[in-house]
């Protein structure tokens, strides 16, 4: 791509940015492979002027962002360009810049699909309603038997539940009290909120005990274990954290910025460094 010779930064833009690990994660890669390019934090706090991100964004010296809550369906829109998955989903959480235009992708959304589309889910839990969870319903649009969602914005879950019944998936909303009772009917849970990001946070459903074949997936990563995934390990479930999810959606991104193979194996090990270290 045009980029790679004369812009050299990417961003991660969110609410929260500069507290994200995708810095540390890109620049030891980047510093490995013998590039200039730079990754750095840009927070944006909701009600933010985005008109000027979107500005920010087209500067020659730009090659692209990542887009994390709450800005993942702002992308989506805002992007001249648009993949399948983000023209499906209604979110982006990858920016590129080229020929003064910005081009949409949804990483998230192939890491659920590389981590959990091969087999058929009976019944799905999703906790939240947000850009993330709309790309992990969309990966799993043909791996779904029901769905139930669940989101403090219930307007959201809607929404999003009219989704799903455009691609088929037969479901329902519950308030997000009733978390605890939907996830004991669940095969596959999905956290794909905030929730964990915090020591104190507990598993949504709180100590309500799973079923044995359920498997839970969590979008979020931190230097603890997540509540999320303390709940999982100590009931013998199989899991998905939020570090591999971060490592897939990262790796999806190799052939997007035109890096070659060796980037995967030096994610791998900025990623190894990283848990060493917390």
């Amino acid at each position: 791509m045009s980029y790679q010779d004369n812009a050299s930064q990417l961003f991660i833009i969110g609410s929260h940015a500069s507290g994200t690990m995708s810095p540390s994660l890109w620049n030891p890669v980047f510093e490995a492979l013998g590039s200039h390019w730079n990754y750095v934090p840009w927070d944006v706090p909701v009600h933010s002027d985005m008109q000027k991100v979107h500005d920010g964004l087209l500067s020659s010296e730009v090659i692209g962002a990542n887009v994390t809550m709450p800005h993942k369906q702002w992308a989506a829109a805002i992007a001249d360009e648009r993949s399948e998955q983000v023209s499906l989903s209604g979110a982006a959480n990858l920016l590129i810049r080229q020929d003064g235009k910005l081009n949409a992708y949804n990483t998230d959304l192939i890491a659920v699909e590389a981590r959990l589309a091969t087999k058929i889910h009976e019944h799905v839990l999703l906790i939240g309603a947000g850009g993330a969870a709309r790309a992990a319903l969309v990966a799993l649009k043909g791996n779904i038997g029901t769905i139930t969602i669940t989101d403090r914005n219930h307007m959201a879950a809607e929404e999003l539940l009219s989704l799903a019944r455009s691609m088929g998936i037969s479901g329902r909303t519950v308030d997000f009290s009733y978390v605890a009772e939907a996830a004991m009917q669940a095969t596959l849970i999905i956290n794909a909120t905030p929730i964990g990001k915090y020591r104190e946070d507990v598993a949504p459903w709180g100590t309500q005990e799973l079923s044995s074949g359920t498997f839970v997936y969590d979008f979020v990563y931190s230097e603890h274990t997540t509540g999320t995934i303390t709940s999982a390990m100590e009931q013998g479930l199989e899991y998905s954290d939020g570090w591999q999810h971060l490592l897939l959606q990262a790796e999806a991104m190799i052939p997007i910025l035109g890096l070659g193979e060796q980037a995967k194996e030096q994610l791998e090990l900025s990623l190894m460094r990283i848990r060493e270290n917390n």
